[in-house]
């Protein structure tokens, strides 16, 4: 059960959640954003209602962060909400601890466009989208009086609260070998972009067509969209040519159905699709089936196991827990910079965005923008409302030969997209 507000005095960050405060920064921010397209212009006023109401309702997001002589950890956050603003910087920048009222997370809106974007300490795409969702609902209530006289000012029935540390608790005790990959991965590079812009690119997919379209490579439609990034980082990174590096792309797993988790914290586990190109002109058949081999090793409960086991062992390490935190972030920054470098980029699948019938008519779109990390200057989300799949690839890199395969290939398999930019590409796609 979640806690009120003066209960709540204090919360320790979830296992996860450790590492973030030690590696963010202005240049690498872990920083994502989550947006509804809604079908009708935003109004400030009501959305900084809308958010005053929500926010003393999700604790996992009613904090500040507080620095320890062993850990981080939350603090509840008596402060106004931060102050709701028309977007007019790139998306994803960092969110400074002791600005924005403290909080970890900020919201901006542009013409129909709400935007959620959130220091990934607080929570992971699954919570974002917990409170994002509510956001919403609650802004419509506001702004069509309708809505507020049917289904009343409180949450949803079914939206969760609970702010557990999943991971502690699925921690069993068992040892496992599982430690993070080290061996260094293809890394993008190239002319870069400005200082803290970012290119995005929206590819807009018929769900139907792609999953018929999966379905005829015996894949999931994310192990498909994976394996078609990793075919384009390989034709034009690699230009079909073997290399002794592989090609690694980090997948996270969102932990909630392994372990029957309804955490609004981070509960996700990190898996990488690898391609080890050791031959000239694979096809993308060959490309996907290779993804898929990779993916089905480790996807797997067992897997998570070890996982959740390797982490929460260090957590619980009595020794380890009574270092003080400078040393500690100097362990973690160490661990981190070796481990990051075993990756080329990062796919990722928020799933799809579930809406109260009532709502439906007022919502067009959903899209989903990471920030880079070190090592990784291009990633890709997924996210999906209704029957279309938005893929999204934010990049700091000028060129953009690798979206354009990307969506090439795509269309050359039969799937139409339609492309949406925000024109910081050194090539109109």
């Amino acid at each position: 059960m979640s806690l009120t507000e003066k209960e709540m005095k204090w919360d320790k960050l979830d296992n996860t959640a450790l590492l973030f405060p030690v590696i963010a920064n202005e240049s690498m921010s872990s920083v994502y954003r989550i947006s509804v397209t809604l079908t009708e212009d935003i109004i400030e006023e009501k959305l900084q209602e809308a958010l005053s109401r929500v926010l003393p309702k999700f604790d996992v997001f009613h904090v500040r962060l507080r620095r320890g002589l062993f850990w981080y950890y939350f603090e509840t956050n008596n402060r106004p909400a931060p102050k709701v603003r028309e977007e007019n910087t790139y998306p994803c920048l960092y969110i400074p601890v002791y600005q924005n009222n403290n909080y970890l997370f900020r919201v901006t809106y542009y013409r129909k466009r709400i935007n959620l974007e959130v220091f990934h300490v607080l929570t992971d795409g699954m919570g974002g989208i917990t409170f994002l969702r509510e956001l919403v609902y609650e802004y419509l209530r506001l702004t069509h009086d309708e809505l507020m006289e049917k289904l009343g000012d409180e949450l949803c029935s079914d939206t969760s609260l609970n702010k557990e540390d999943s991971y502690v608790k699925n921690y069993t005790g068992k040892k496992y070998k599982k430690k993070y990959k080290t061996e260094r991965a293809v890394r993008l590079t190239g002319e870069f972009l400005p200082p803290k812009a970012l290119s995005v690119t929206h590819g807009y997919l018929n769900i139907p067509i792609l999953k018929a379209k999966a379905k005829e490579y015996g894949v999931s439609i994310n192990t498909f969209l994976t394996g078609i990034f990793a075919y384009s980082i390989y034709k034009e990174h690699l230009h079909s040519q073997p290399y002794k590096k592989p090609i690694s792309i980090c997948v996270p797993v969102n932990l909630r159905p392994f372990y029957g988790s309804i955490t609004t914290k981070n509960f996700f586990g990190m898996t990488a699709a690898v391609l080890r190109a050791d031959k000239e002109n694979y096809t993308v058949e060959e490309v996907i089936a290779r993804i898929d081999e990779s993916l089905k090793e480790q996807i797997t409960k067992e897997n998570m196991d070890s996982l959740i086991s390797y982490n929460v062992s260090n957590q619980k390490n009595l020794m380890l827990r009574m270092v003080p935190l400078f040393v500690k972030n100097l362990a973690m920054k160490w661990v981190y910079r070796s481990s990051a470098l075993a990756n080329t980029s990062t796919v990722t699948n928020v799933g799809s965005l579930q809406i109260r019938e009532d709502y439906r008519p007022y919502i067009d779109k959903m899209h989903v923008v990471l920030s880079m990390t070190k090592g990784q200057n291009m990633k890709c989300s997924i996210s999906s409302y209704e029957d279309t799949l938005v893929y999204t690839i934010s990049s700091k890199l000028k060129d953009q030969s690798i979206q354009k395969c990307f969506f090439r290939t795509l269309s050359e398999l039969g799937v139409p997209v339609t492309i949406e930019t925000n024109g910081e590409a050194y090539e109109v796609l």
